[in-house]
C-alpha cells in the first residue's frame, strides 16, 4: 500500500495544483473519482497489467471514460498509461481527495457504533469532533454489534475508542502486565 502510495502521490498532487489553479477542485474530484472506478472495473483490470501499447491504452481508456472526463483529464491519463500507471487511479483519487479535504478544511470520520445512533448523537458527535479538529466534519456512520455498548470514531490519524469492546481490552492488558 505504502508504494502505491509513493507512486500516486505526485499524479495526486499535480491534478490537485492544477485543479485549484483552474478553480475545478470538485470537477477534477469527480473525474478522477470516475477514472478510478473505471481503472477498478474487471474487464479493464486484464488491459492495465496486459501488453498493450501505452497510446493505445490511454486511446481505449479515454473512450470508455467519454464525456466523464475533460481534455486536461485526458491528458493526465496518457501520461499515467506512458508510465504504466493507470493501476493506480484509485490511490490517486484517494489522495486527491485527501488534498481536497486538507484545502476545504474538511475531514470525514468514520463512527462505528453499537447500535444505530439518533440524528441528535450524531450531530453532538460531529460538532464536538468539529470544535477538537477546527474542521468541518462529515460523518460516515455504520454499526457493529461486537462492540457491546459506545463507539468507535477515526478523524484521519485521530481515533477514540469509546466502546465497552476496547475497554476490556484494555483492562485485559492490564491485568495481564
Amino acid at each position: 500500500m505504502a508504494e502505491l502510495t509513493t507512486i500516486a502521490r505526485p499524479y495526486a498532487k499535480a491534478a490537485f495544483d492544477f485543479a485549484v489553479e483552474q478553480q475545478a477542485v470538485e470537477k477534477w474530484a469527480e473525474m478522477l473519482g470516475f477514472a478510478a472506478l473505471v481503472s477498478e472495473n474487471e474487464s479493464m483490470q486484464p488491459l492495465l497489467t496486459g501488453s498493450m501499447a501505452s497510446n493505445q491504452l490511454a486511446s481505449l481508456f479515454i473512450s470508455v471514460c467519454g464525456e466523464q472526463v475533460d481534455t486536461h483529464g485526458q491528458n493526465l491519463l496518457k501520461v499515467m498509461a506512458e508510465n504504466g500507471r493507470l493501476g493506480v487511479l484509485p490511490a490517486v483519487a484517494k489522495l486527491y481527495a485527501d488534498f481536497r479535504n486538507e484545502w476545504a478544511k474538511e475531514i470525514e470520520a468514520n463512527v462505528v457504533s453499537a447500535t444505530e445512533l439518533t440524528a441528535e448523537q450524531q450531530q453532538q458527535i460531529s460538532v464536538s469532533l468539529e470544535k477538537r479538529l477546527a474542521r468541518k466534519v462529515k460523518l460516515n456512520c455504520s454499526i457493529d454489534a461486537g462492540l457491546i455498548a459506545g463507539v468507535i470514531i477515526t478523524a484521519g490519524d485521530l481515533v477514540i475508542d469509546g466502546s465497552v469492546r476496547g475497554k476490556l481490552n484494555r483492562l485485559s492488558d492490564k491485568l495481564q502486565s
